[in-house]
C-alpha cells in the first residue's frame, strides 16, 4: 500500500495542472457550503440574543419584519412614528413590568443614534439574558450625554469625555450636522455581540433638544436655539419610532398584543420577537436554499470535472497501467490507486476550503458590522458542517471510483498493444 500511495502522489504531480482547476472547484465548493452554514448560524444566534428577554416590540401598524429590523436592529427605515401619550398608556398598563422608548432617525460618522430612557440599560437583556454592563463610565444623566457601544468606541477611538456631533438622517450630508449642540461621551459599553456594539445612545430630551430649531429635516431659516437655551424648552417627545415592552407574565403576551392592536388613539401592533423571527428565517431561507444549492452544483461540477479528467487521462495512461499488470500489479491495486488520486484531489481541496473560510469570515464579518451591525462568528465545525464535508468527500471518492473500474477491466493485451 505504500508503493501505491507513492506511486499516486508521483501521477497526480505529473499531472499537477490538470488537477489544480479541480481543487480550485473544491476549495470553491467548500468555501461556500461552510460559509452559508456558519452566516446563518451566527446570523440566527446574533438576531436572538438581541431581542432576548423582550416580550413585544410596539410601532406603528405596517410590516412586522420591517419594524422588528428597524427597532431593534436598525435596518431600515421606519415607515411612521407612533405618538408618546400612547407610549406612555401602554406603559401604565397592568400587566407591563417594565418599557424602553426608542427613538431613531439620527447618526454618527455612520453609525446610529438611539435616544432612549435609563429603562434601556436597566432593563434590556442580550445574549443569554445578561444586563448592559460598562466597560468604562456610567449611564446617561444630563440632556447632552452620549453612551457609547464598544464597537462606536473601538473603529472611532473614542473614551469616557469625548466630544461628538451627531448627523440628522442616517446618512451625511452637508449641512445635516447638528455641531451647535454637541454630546460628551459619559459611558462605553461592553461588547455584546449585538447592535448595541455599534449604536450611539443619547436621552429622548437630548433628540428633541437638537431638533427645536429643524422641521422636515431641514433648520428653520433664521431660528437658532443654542444648547444652553433648549434646556429651558419642554424637551418630553411628541413621537418615538418604537417602544420594547416586558410583562410580568409571557402568559399575558397575546392579551397585551390585543390590547395594543385595540389602541383607539392610534393603528398600533404589537410585534413578537421570536415569532417574528421566524418568519424573518422564512423569507431568508430561499435565499438560503439558493446558496447552499450553488455551492453543491460548484460540488458535483467538481466531482465531475475530476471524473471526466481521470477518464481522459486513462486512454495517455493505457501503457503506464499495463505495465503496472505487468510487473504484478493486481486490478484492485490499480483500483486503489485512481481512487487515491481522487482522494488526494478532493482531500487537498477541502483542507484549503476550510483555512480559506477560516480567514476569510473575520473580513465578512469587519464588513457586516460597518455596514448592517450583523457579527459572524469564528469557524466552528458543527455536527451540520461535519457531515457536508463528509458527504462531499465521499462524493470525490465514490467519483474517482468509476475510472478506476474502467482501468480494472482494462485486458494486459489492450494495454501493450500499439494503436495505429
Amino acid at each position: 500500500m505504500p508503493g501505491i500511495l507513492s506511486l499516486a502522489l508521483r501521477s497526480a504531480w505529473n499531472r499537477r495542472t490538470t488537477l489544480a482547476f479541480i481543487v480550485a472547484a473544491m476549495v470553491l465548493a467548500t468555501i461556500l457550503l461552510l460559509s452559508v452554514t456558519q452566516a446563518r448560524r451566527s446570523l440566527h444566534e446574533s438576531f436572538s440574543q438581541a431581542v432576548n428577554g423582550t416580550d413585544l416590540i410596539v410601532g406603528a401598524r405596517g410590516s412586522n419584519v420591517q419594524l422588528l429590523l428597524y427597532a431593534v436592529f436598525h435596518i431600515g427605515d421606519a415607515t411612521q412614528n407612533m405618538s408618546w401619550a400612547s407610549a406612555q398608556k401602554l406603559a401604565r398598563h397592568p400587566a407591563v413590568a417594565w418599557s424602553i422608548p426608542l427613538s431613531l432617525g439620527d447618526s454618527h460618522r455612520g453609525f446610529p443614534v438611539l435616544a432612549t430612557s435609563q429603562a434601556y440599560f436597566e432593563h434590556l437583556q442580550v445574549g443569554h439574558g445578561e444586563l448592559l454592563q460598562f466597560s468604562q463610565g456610567r449611564m446617561f444623566n444630563d440632556v447632552y450625554d452620549a453612551v457609547i457601544g464598544s464597537e462606536v468606541a473601538q473603529r472611532l477611538g473614542y473614551a469616557v469625555g469625548q466630544r461628538i456631533t451627531l448627523t440628522h438622517g442616517a446618512v451625511a450630508m452637508p449641512g445635516a450636522a447638528h455641531a451647535d449642540k454637541p454630546f460628551r461621551v459619559v459611558g462605553v459599553l461592553a461588547p455584546t455581540g449585538t447592535p448595541v456594539d455599534r449604536t450611539v445612545h443619547i436621552t429622548l430630551a437630548g433628540m428633541e433638544a437638537i431638533h427645536l430649531d429643524w422641521q422636515a429635516g431641514a433648520p428653520l431659516p433664521g431660528m437658532h436655539i443654542s444648547a444652553e437655551a433648549a434646556r429651558r424648552f419642554d424637551l418630553t417627545p411628541k413621537t418615538i419610532t418604537a417602544q420594547l415592552l416586558g410583562l410580568k407574565r409571557r402568559s399575558d403576551v397575546f392579551a397585551m398584543q390585543r390590547a395594543v392592536a385595540d389602541e383607539a388613539a392610534e393603528p398600533l401592533m404589537g410585534v413578537l420577537p421570536g415569532v417574528t423571527l421566524d418568519q424573518l428565517w422564512e423569507l431568508a431561507g430561499r435565499g438560503e436554499q439558493v446558496l447552499m444549492g450553488l455551492a453543491w452544483v460548484v460540488a458535483v461540477a467538481g466531482i465531475a470535472g475530476m471524473v471526466a479528467t481521470l477518464l481522459a487521462s486513462l486512454q495517455a495512461r493505457r501503457r503506464e497501467l499495463a505495465i503496472l499488470r505487468a510487473v504484478g500489479a493486481g486490478p484492485w491495486e490499480i483500483l486503489a490507486l485512481l481512487g487515491l488520486e481522487g482522494l488526494g484531489v478532493t482531500l487537498a481541496g477541502m483542507l484549503l476550503g476550510v483555512l480559506l473560510t477560516a480567514s476569510l469570515l473575520p473580513l465578512m464579518s469587519a464588513w457586516l458590522e460597518v455596514h448592517y451591525g450583523i457579527s459572524l462568528a469564528g469557524l466552528s465545525l458543527d455536527v451540520t458542517s461535519v457531515t457536508m464535508l463528509a458527504l462531499l468527500l465521499a462524493g470525490g471518492v465514490l467519483g474517482s471510483l468509476i475510472p478506476g473500474v474502467c482501468a480494472w477491466r482494462m485486458s494486459l493485451s489492450e494495454g501493450l498493444a500499439p494503436r495505429v
